[in-house]
């Protein structure tokens, strides 16, 4: 093992002094610079890998299987990293499946966070939001002035409702509801996340789903609908 050692010792000397005295020139042996040091490098580990190999006395055979399936497991690391936003995309339309309101895809557009949301079965465009860090399911309501929680809503977000004054009328697309205002420390969905974000939390009854509206729809960049599909854009 020393006289290997000392062998790949010198093949790295030996790779450095050229690599050195063909700085100015950009290649050595006709390769490029970059690629001629990786190549010194990676033909050394791997020697010191195979010589390892060989000297643990194992079958080749089973040296063999070893290596295909250390192999698979790399390939296999490769492509999750260069297919990561499809893998993304993909357990995002699975969880808007299974959970009402999650959203049907997450991306980036110029640097900015967008959210795709999908219809509900009810026809409505549903978003599972959090507010302080809890979950919260909506209804995308563009006839709402305000974002509006329902009581339970607010007091799973921290917000004890029995501490408000009900006294303000809020428009919604199903009529007016009476309201108190409230200030959340956050209200985030997917990427878009917005702090200080003021909502108002319906007095007990008079709300049956939380509202997702124009106050938070107003502070993005823009939105549209095509379909059964809505797009949000931080």
């Amino acid at each position: 093992m020393s006289r290997l050692f000392w062998i790949l010792m010198l093949v790295i000397g030996v790779g450095a002094v050229l690599l050195m005295f063909n700085d100015s020139a950009g290649n050595t042996l006709g390769v490029e610079n970059d690629d001629f040091g990786r190549l010194i490098w990676l033909g050394a580990f791997g020697a010191l890998i195979g010589a390892g190999l060989l000297r643990s006395g194992r079958p080749l055979g089973a040296m063999a299987r070893n290596l295909g399936a250390w192999a698979a497991i790399a390939l296999a690391v490769i492509a999750g990293y260069q297919y990561r936003y499809e893998l993304q995309d993909f357990a995002s339309r699975v969880t808007a499946g299974l959970v009402p309101g999650s959203p049907l895809a997450l991306g980036i557009e110029d640097g900015h966070a967008t959210v795709t949301l999908d219809k509900a079965d009810n026809g409505h465009f549903e978003a599972r939001i959090l507010i302080n860090g809890a979950p919260v399911r909506t209804v995308v309501d563009t006839g709402a002035t305000s974002t509006v929680l329902t009581s339970q809503d607010a007091q799973a977000a921290g917000i004890n409702p029995a501490a408000l004054d009900f006294t303000i009328p809020v428009s919604t697309a199903n009529g007016t509801a009476r309201a108190a205002a409230v200030k959340t420390n956050e209200l985030a969905i997917g990427g878009i996340v917005r702090k200080n974000m003021p909502v108002m939390v319906a007095a007990p009854g008079m709300l049956g789903q939380s509202l997702l509206g124009m106050n938070f729809i107003s502070s993005l960049s823009g939105f549209d609908v095509r379909g059964d599909r809505m797009t949000l854009r931080d």
